[in-house]
């Protein structure tokens, strides 16, 4: 089977389930920004030391990154077929708000945000970030058209929550000094 259609060489692409639609479809706009967020997710993983202490967050980036090929197909797929995908509910927010509590509980407190940096895995975890909140911004407006899973806007948010404490906690890990921005007049 060859990996080229043909069928989008005029600006359209389908959907789960069949429709046919332009490629700046706000579905096409959530689920491309979710895929682009799970290649760097993968980086993120990638570029982790190859060490022990490394192995709990590399088992959570692959559940995440399950997560979010889950979303991606629930936010490509017409309402119809949304019943043949894989469950995707509360039960993974729920993994992602175990995980930053375990990461902050050990995390001194601040009241500033961190700057990006120090490390390239920490810079990483800030890209991932990003990219997230705009994931999070495209379902949003995907939202004010279409019915979306509730637990799908829920996990984005706190996903991106979770790259930034991810970030303060390799921070932590690799004695890097964080970097807080404070406002000076």
């Amino acid at each position: 089977m060859k990996v080229y259609t043909k069928t989008g060489d005029r600006g359209t692409t389908s959907l789960i389930g069949g429709e046919r639609v332009a490629k700046t479809h706000p579905r096409i706009e959530a689920y491309g920004t979710i895929d682009e967020l799970m290649a760097f997710t993968a980086l993120l993983k990638d570029s982790l030391p190859q060490t022990d202490q490394s192995v709990p967050y590399r088992e959570a980036l692959i559940a995440i990154l399950d997560h979010l090929m889950r979303i991606a197909s629930h936010l490509a797929a017409e309402s119809d077929s949304v019943k043949y995908l894989p469950v995707f509910d509360k039960h993974a927010v729920e993994f992602l708000e175990k995980e930053i509590d375990q990461m902050q509980a050990s995390l001194p407190e601040i009241r500033y945000f961190t700057l990006p940096g120090g490390d390239t895995v920490v810079s990483l975890c800030h890209v991932c970030r990003t990219i997230c909140r705009r994931s999070e911004r495209r379902i949003c407006a995907l939202t004010e058209q279409y019915a979306v899973n509730e637990s799908v806007t829920e996990y984005v948010n706190r996903l991106s929550d979770y790259f930034y404490v991810l970030g303060r906690k390799l921070s932590q890990e690799f004695h890097v000094k964080e970097v807080l921005w404070q406002y000076n007049e």
